[in-house]
């Protein structure tokens, strides 16, 4: 957006009489696209756009079109009318940008490399140092307000503790920004995002739980497709096809080239027994254990299925998989998937997250003390 402020291509317009005021012609900026390489073709771009307006972050001025048309439309950004939806999310994320962005841009940062346990890490910084800094900057009235501000940053993913074993402290624990907002981004990446929807449709979706061998007589996790009556399955398994295939993809084949069992019937209702929630998880004496668990994938998967969300929960295991042997249970709270802190997470973003990462998934759990 600002780089299109920045070239003129977003400006005052006149169209029937009518001046509409921030906007770009929709044909031009597919141009744009491709002449600053954000696109390598105008279907792209294309794409690129319309998931923009899916996101709320363009739309037609006159909200005529839902679509993306490469035609002589005019189109504007919700950050220029006004318009764009502030969710809480969105709040701290564009709060966490505005503070990295301060950190980083003066002489003496207390951002700095630091080492613990023999690893260094990035961007980091101690609890009581961003209290200071918040409070001396008129970020936080108080201690108080600059440990909420603090807590919120890592339960959105933005800061986390280096190990991720603790929550915000006004201490000298060690914490570090885990987004690097002046990565370079290419608005490709967009596209290159793994959407519950696309997987969950895939004739071969990851969600999917499954044995190549089942036992006679046990349904439990033979292949679920979606339907109307269960609209995801989230389930974390990696694909059989992949490695018996010899596909170069580490993760999943788009493309189902072995016959596998007929559909079987899925409970969709949760295994637990009441609701549960993260202060509850987190408050000081809970009958809850944290446990840390290394799961090897095997060739077809890991062998679970994450419900829930906020937090998320395991709702099923496959006895026989890599995620039973390593002590994942039913009912189990998920804390982190691969040093990321997630309870603030949906099973989708979870899903997603475990799906991407490396075949050896190191996942923290909380476990119910009995």
């Amino acid at each position: 957006r600002l780089r299109l402020h920045d070239g003129k291509l977003i400006k005052d317009r006149r169209y029937h009489l009518r001046t509409y005021p921030n906007c770009f012609v929709a044909k031009e900026l597919t141009d744009w696209l491709i002449d600053h390489k954000e696109a390598p073709d105008r279907e792209t771009g294309i794409r690129l756009m319309q998931k923009l307006m899916d996101h709320y972050i363009i739309h037609h001025v006159c909200d005529e079109h839902s679509d993306y048309k490469d035609a002589k439309l005019l189109y504007r950004f919700r950050k220029d009318d006004g318009t764009f939806p502030l969710s809480k999310d969105v709040k701290v994320f564009m709060r966490g940008q505005s503070l990295y962005e301060k950190l980083v841009s003066v002489e003496e940062s207390i951002l700095k490399v630091r080492e613990e346990n023999s690893v260094k890490y990035q961007r980091t910084f101690l609890g009581c140092e961003m209290v200071d800094w918040l409070i001396q900057e008129g970020e936080a009235e108080n201690r108080k307000e600059a440990v909420e501000l603090g807590r919120a940053l890592l339960e959105h993913g933005i800061i986390q503790h280096v190990s991720n074993r603790h929550h915000f402290f006004d201490s000298d624990i060690l914490y570090q920004f885990w987004i690097n907002f002046r990565r370079r981004r290419r608005l490709t990446e967009l596209l290159n995002e793994n959407s519950s929807r696309t997987l969950s449709e895939s004739p071969d979706s990851p969600f999917c739980l499954r044995k190549l061998n089942p036992d006679p007589g046990n349904t439990s996790f033979l292949s679920v497709q979606t339907n109307k009556e269960i609209k995801i399955v989230s389930a974390v398994r990696r694909s059989s096809i992949t490695s018996l295939a010899g596909n170069s993809n580490p993760y999943f084949s788009a493309t189902p080239m072995l016959v596998f069992p007929p559909v079987a019937e899925c409970n969709p209702k949760s295994v637990l027994k009441r609701p549960v929630t993260n202060e509850e998880l987190l408050s000081p004496g809970a009958p809850y254990i944290k446990k840390t668990l290394t799961i090897v994938g095997d060739a077809v998967g890991w062998g679970f299925v994450v419900r829930g969300g906020r937090p998320c929960h395991i709702q099923a295991v496959d006895p026989g998989g890599p995620a039973a042997a390593a002590g994942m249970k039913v009912c189990q709270f998920v804390f982190s998937v691969n040093g990321m802190y997630v309870l603030h997470l949906d099973y989708q973003t979870i899903s997603s997250l475990i799906m991407t990462g490396p075949r050896t998934l190191v996942m923290e759990v909380m476990e119910a003390i009995e």
